[in-house]
C-alpha cells in the first residue's frame, strides 16, 4: 500500500501558446503563471511531502516544472509518467480553436465521459481515464510514499473528488488493483 500526495501543478500561463497559435499538444507546452509558480512554491513547502521516496510528474511543462520546483525544496527525484497526462479533448488531435476544445468538453460532460452506444467522438472516455490512472498507481503502489505531479481532472478520475485548485494536494492511499484512492474529507 502506498499513500499518494496528489499535486495538482500550479496555474499555467496559455498567452504565448494562444500567440503562437498552438493547438492540440502544442497547449501543453504552456509554463506556469507567476502565481502558478507561487502556488508551486507554495506545495513544495508543505511537511508531508518531505518524507516521499519519488516525486512522479505528467509530461506537460506545467506539471514538470511543479515537479521541479518540489524536488528543488525536497531533494527527491522527479521520473516522468506519460500515462500522468490530462484528459485527450482530441484523442486524433486534430482540433485547432480553444472553442472546439471547448466543444468536446461539453460533449464529455453531456454525456458523462462515455460515448452513446453505437457513438464514438474524439475525446477520451471517463472509463480510460480512469484505466489509465490506475495504471500509473499500480506501477508506484510498492513505494511507501509518493508524490504524483499533474492534473485535476486526471486526479479525479482516481480519487473521485469534485474539484481540486492549481497547487492543491491531496493525501490518498492505494493498493495495487483497487479502484481508486482512499482519502479523507479533512
Amino acid at each position: 500500500m502506498a499513500v499518494f500526495y496528489l499535486v495538482r501543478h500550479g496555474e499555467a500561463d496559455y498567452d504565448h501558446m494562444l500567440e503562437k497559435g498552438f493547438w492540440g499538444f502544442g497547449r501543453d507546452f504552456a509554463p506556469l503563471s507567476p502565481k502558478g509558480r507561487q502556488q508551486a512554491e507554495t506545495a513544495a513547502r508543505d511537511g508531508r511531502l518531505k518524507s516521499a521516496e519519488i516525486i512522479v510528474s505528467s509530461p506537460y511543462t506545467r506539471a514538470l516544472q511543479t515537479a521541479q520546483i518540489i524536488s528543488t525544496e525536497t531533494g527527491i527525484r522527479v521520473e516522468v509518467e506519460v500515462d500522468l497526462h490530462e484528459w485527450e479533448p482530441d484523442q486524433d488531435n486534430l482540433y485547432t480553436t480553444s472553442e472546439e476544445s471547448f466543444a468536446f468538453a461539453r460533449e464529455f460532460t453531456e454525456w458523462k465521459g462515455e460515448y452513446p452506444p453505437g457513438v464514438k467522438f474524439r475525446w477520451e472516455t471517463l472509463t480510460s481515464m480512469r484505466q489509465r490512472m490506475r495504471g500509473v498507481a499500480d506501477r508506484y503502489s510498492d513505494y511507501s510514499k509518493v508524490i504524483l505531479v499533474g492534473h485535476g481532472m486526471a486526479f479525479r478520475c482516481l480519487t473521485y473528488i469534485e474539484k481540486m485548485h492549481p497547487g492543491e494536494i491531496v493525501e490518498c492511499t492505494y493498493r495495487k488493483g483497487q479502484p481508486e484512492c482512499e482519502y479523507s474529507f479533512t
